[in-house]
């Protein structure tokens, strides 16, 4: 099985990583492309003037470097991968992989409020008012971007350890579905199927002795993708990593007659440090301990074909990988065995190292993205979940990529 693996490692030194950046660099003329003498081919004469002897690779018993029948240079090289990188036209014809914004799951941040707050750890993210989540799908919808994921920022008096307010008709990811799809009929709605943003414990399950109780935390799963499915969810995404879950949610959703929601199954979710920024727009940091007992252990590869070989059999319809940039191995991995789409999640610890970065003036933003999820996309990502969807949607079509 071919293993394709790429790890960004950008680490921010101090807590002045989101300064004002400091200004970009220029290029000179000396790497001027327009202002450059023609080359003679046959590079004859071009060391006559120098002070120190240079090797000539085309002299010599076996030169390194011939020459061709007009007396240019000539490196005996049938093959040329170079021709097909030659004009943008003939990349674009040869391209493998191509991102649109139909590929992108749009996370977005909703709470009560009636005004949007920034998440200091997330630049350019907000928890999002009713309104505000309107304008946006609205305007995301007219780029391109057709699907969303709702996450709640819940008051801390509605949260409980069995997290009833997951599964009440008249809570905020439930009154959100209902008036997306009343304004917005052709977005897609995805939904969060996790107790963390409702627990008082911070976690996805509900606890007891420190334990999270598998078996009783599918329970109230059910109850919570059941509740999202007729308030007119799309797809339900379990990301609560508990066992037996995706078999249970099938089957409640089935017996309610929810045959057409679809399931996302959060299949390799990873415990990893690239969660921090998330949990601060939610709140929703474990009260105890970590999340190890249940999320996979980043050291782990051949577990995830473990949970993708349950999940499907069970009855997922597409397949996550989470976190995304580190763990491009593993989505290859699944791709490679699975015939179920895949998505990758690009998330928030590895949002805030780019928009660190950038905000330095160390990275190009565009180009830095658009890069970032292509790779998404070469690793055998069929569905980016990334706060950059709608801005990524927009540089598309300026570029006219679609």
């Amino acid at each position: 099985m071919k293993i394709s693996a790429a790890i960004i490692a950008l680490t921010v030194a101090s807590a002045s990583a989101f300064a004002p950046a400091a200004p970009s660099l220029t290029k000179t003329a000396l790497f001027g492309a327009g202002n450059m003498d023609p080359v003679d081919p046959t590079l004859n004469g071009i060391d006559d003037n120098l002070d120190y002897e240079s090797f000539d690779p085309t002299s010599g018993d076996s030169p390194a470097v011939s020459r061709n029948n007009n007396g240019g240079v000539w490196v005996k090289q049938r093959a040329r991968p170079r021709r097909n990188r030659k004009s943008e036209g003939i990349r674009s014809m040869v391209r493998e992989n191509i991102v649109t914004p139909g590929n992108f799951i749009y996370p977005l941040f909703i709470h009560e409020e009636d005004h949007n707050t920034e998440i200091a750890s997330m630049p350019g993210c907000s928890r999002h008012c009713e309104e505000s989540m309107m304008k946006e799908i609205g305007e995301s919808l007219a780029l391109g971007v057709n699907s969303f994921v709702l996450f709640p920022k819940v008051d801390d008096k509605l949260k409980t350890n069995l997290a009833c307010e997951a599964y009440n008709p008249e809570g905020i990811v439930h009154r959100s579905i209902r008036m997306i799809k009343a304004k917005y009929p052709e977005a897609i709605v995805v939904t969060d199927v996790a107790l963390d943003p409702y627990s008082d414990q911070g976690h996805d399950g509900v606890v007891e002795n420190g334990v999270i109780l598998n078996d009783i935390t599918v329970n109230q799963l059910c109850k919570q993708a059941v509740s999202q499915a007729r308030a007119g969810a799309d797809i339900v995404a379990p990301s609560d990593m508990q066992d037996g879950r995706i078999g249970a949610i099938r089957d409640a959703l089935d017996s309610e007659g929810f045959t057409n929601v679809s399931i996302l199954a959060y299949t390799a979710k990873y415990a990893s440090a690239y969660y921090g920024p998330f949990r601060d727009a939610l709140d929703s940091h474990p009260g105890f301990g970590d999340k190890k007992t249940y999320q996979q252990d980043p050291a782990n590869g051949r577990e995830a074909l473990i949970e993708a070989a349950l999940d499907a059999e069970e009855g997922a319809d597409m397949l996550m990988v989470k976190p995304g940039m580190p763990y491009l191995d593993i989505i290859r991995r699944l791709k490679d065995a699975s015939d179920l789409p895949i998505a990758a999640y690009h998330v928030s610890g590895e949002y805030s190292m780019l928009k660190a970065a950038v905000e330095k003036g160390w990275l190009d933003e565009k180009d830095v993205v658009l890069e970032t999820l292509t790779c998404f996309k070469r690793a055998g990502a069929d569905i980016i979940l990334t706060y950059y969807a709608k801005q990524a949607a927009q540089w598309m079509k300026e570029d006219g990529l679609y």
